[in-house]
């Protein structure tokens, strides 16, 4: 939908296409993404619960994973609704005003999850190398100012590049070739110059995963380096365990997030950019609680324990 301001018209309405090419796959999509969805929340909800009931877990780790959890919840929720809504409505219009309260709030957590899981490696550094003084180190107060730092970056640099889309004029097509306001989507139906906007991206992008990157790979070498001077088996595997889970994590989040940078700007790349964008909105949040509960015996015996007691009160 247009509006005429002078003798210069303004979009006010885009058409999300979404997964509209293949409409016999609309309804199964539904479906799986809807089951995904539910894990997502049921998964995210219980490992924080669970983190909430049980005094063994209040401790800098499971606070970190209790917000990565949060986080999971929070930016699937940004995009799945309305995947789910335009896969079964014929309307798959949104606002101008609601596409760039989507993209603000989806680049936000994105990129402090980013923050946090390069925040969960230095907690991980921290408890292997210096395990006598962990409490000590990561103390309640800084674990509350890391968290809050992560959460201001984000929106911050969400802030920006949003400001930065809102100077651009759409005056042209309002159809988004996507089933969300995915930056690139919304930079290809700009009438104006984009290299203002496309510079703030490209500089917030580069600096955001090369400084968690960073401290990423600087606290896994010197774990791994920890972990080869450590005299007993036991020590070892111990402190295999503890990292295990984030760095599949890492790897999953990171890996998807690279090869969408990689992907060349062109229309035959929109398939694998929507496919890609799927996997880090709609499939990561949900895997991320498998992989800790998964891996982690004190999460898994909270789990249990509560699902058995909920049996248990059912069944008087």
């Amino acid at each position: 939908m247009l509006l005429v301001e002078g003798n210069q018209s303004s979009v006010t309405l885009f058409i999300l296409l979404g997964f509209s090419e293949y409409p016999n796959l609309q309804v199964p999509l539904f479906l799986v993404f809807l089951t995904i969805y539910t894990v997502t929340l049921v998964g995210n909800l219980g490992i924080i619960v669970a983190i909430r009931i049980n005094p063994k877990l209040h401790r800098p780790m499971y606070f970190f994973l209790s917000h990565l959890s949060f986080l999971d919840i929070c930016y699937s929720s940004v995009f799945t609704p309305k995947l789910l809504e335009i896969l079964v409505v014929e309307d798959r219009t949104i606002s101008f005003k609601g596409c760039m309260v989507q993209y603000f709030f989806g680049c936000t957590f994105v990129i402090t999850e980013m923050f946090m899981l390069a925040v969960m490696a230095y907690d991980r550094f921290v408890a292997v190398c210096n395990p006598l003084l962990y409490t000590v180190t990561m103390s309640h107060k800084l674990c509350k100012f890391l968290v809050a730092g992560t959460y201001t970056y984000g929106g911050t640099c969400s802030l920006t590049i949003t400001y930065s889309l809102l100077e651009l004029s759409f005056c042209g097509s309002n159809i988004i070739s996507h089933f969300g306001c995915e930056y690139s989507a919304i930079l290809s139906l700009s009438c104006s110059d984009p290299y203002f906007s496309q510079m703030i991206c490209l500089i917030i992008s580069i600096f955001s995963e090369a400084c968690s990157l960073l401290i990423i790979f600087s606290s896994y070498i010197v774990i791994v380096v920890a972990i080869i001077q450590m005299p007993s088996t036991g020590g070892l595997r111990k402190a295999f365990s503890t990292c295990a889970s984030h760095l599949t994590a890492i790897t999953i989040f990171h890996g998807i997030i690279l090869l969408l940078y990689c992907v060349p700007n062109s229309k035959n790349s929109w398939l694998l950019v929507k496919v890609g964008t799927v996997f880090y909105t709609v499939v990561v949040p949900m895997l991320n609680p498998l992989i800790y509960s998964l891996r982690n015996k004190d999460v898994k015996e909270t789990v249990t324990s509560v699902i058995n007691s909920q049996l248990l009160s059912h069944s008087i």
